[in-house]
């Protein structure tokens, strides 16, 4: 174990606590973990099952809990969890909290609703953070992060989206480092919306690339399907710079690239005729985007935004289109201005 830092301090029990948590037992959630650790020394990380997490090469110490109390002693919370849970463990998360924590959760989901689809709304998951927790200063974390370069060293960044500059401080001093280069945008609504975007398009990307489209066909996708998403975002109030930046192409360029991301493979699996239900079995991950992305596509219809790839994206994941009509019916639209 390292020597404590200056992220540490003594807790009500009297003994060192972290003033950073991470929630959430996933692979996403210990690999946050271990990179907090590694940055700022300590962090303290719960879990249903508080399984201990080996203490990371570069470093630093986690303490495992199972205890949601445990959490008071810690100022910054990142919530690695699905969107589906987050109302719950916001509702029992809150009797520990108050006013001095900051909330940052590093979902690319939004508010799981149960509205159905005949008029959905997209809320975000800072709101229903604010909604249900006595906190007021949350945030969201989001980019190319992936399980993998979060555990070790390997170079990459992330944006902040937060109004709070304090909590933008927070996050670059727990997560920042020679390998983690962290930018911040008081635009937290446009950081969610694209990363939540992103998680979507990423299924396609995946379902591109097991058809073996080409370096073209995937390059309109992607700048097609963000520009559907960037006028999605603007119509309810987010910066169109957001989606250019971190959040928004950046991840997906993450994406593209093959950075092995649950989205992909589910893709992939789709493009070889497998089913939805049967990918997500085998696969054993909760992807936010198969949910989300018949929300988007009715809510950019109802908004009079013309969104044909999101559409397609649903119905390929509700199964009412295959991967090969859905790409013909793309490639056979009426070319406008871009």
């Amino acid at each position: 174990m390292s020597a404590p830092s200056q992220a540490s301090r003594l807790g009500s029990s009297g003994t060192e606590a972290a003033s950073v948590g991470v929630v959430g037992g996933g692979e996403f959630g210990r690999s946050l973990a271990l990179a907090v650790a590694r940055s700022a020394g300590t962090v303290l990380h719960y879990s249903r099952a508080a399984n201990p997490i080996e203490t990371p090469a570069g470093g630093g110490v986690v303490h495992s809990t199972s205890d949601l109390a445990a959490l008071r002693d810690a100022s910054l919370l990142f919530l690695a969890v699905p969107s589906p849970i987050v109302d719950d463990l916001a509702t029992r998360l809150d009797a520990h909290l108050d006013g001095r924590h900051m909330l940052v959760h590093v979902s690319r989901g939004l508010a799981a609703l149960d509205d159905g689809l005949e008029a959905p709304a997209l809320v975000t998951l800072s709101e229903r953070l604010r909604a249900l927790t006595a906190c007021r200063r949350v945030g969201a974390l989001a980019g190319p992060l992936v399980p993998e370069s979060l555990a070790t060293t390997i170079p990459g960044g992330a944006v902040i989206g937060t109004p709070f500059p304090e909590v933008a401080a927070a996050v670059r001093a727990a997560l920042g480092g020679p390998s983690m280069r962290l930018y911040d945008t008081p635009d937290l609504l446009g950081v969610e919306l694209a990363s939540a975007s992103v998680g979507v398009l990423a299924i396609a990307v995946g379902i591109a690339q097991g058809l073996d489209v080409g370096p073209g066909a995937l390059a309109v996708l992607c700048t097609r399907g963000m520009s559907e998403a960037t006028r999605l975002g603007v119509k309810m109030g987010a910066s169109t710079h957001t989606f250019a930046g971190l959040a928004g192409f950046g991840d997906l360029v993450a994406c593209v690239a093959g950075d092995g991301r649950a989205e992909l493979l589910l893709g992939q699996q789709l493009a070889r005729g497998t089913s939805v239900s049967t990918a997500l079995e085998q696969l054993g991950v909760h992807v936010e985007g198969v949910r989300l992305a018949p929300r988007m596509a009715r809510f950019a219809e109802l908004t009079n935004v013309q969104a044909p790839i999101l559409a397609a994206i649903a119905g390929l994941v509700g199964g009412t289109l295959g991967p090969e009509a859905a790409l013909a019916s793309l490639m056979a639209r009426i070319v406008h201005k871009e």
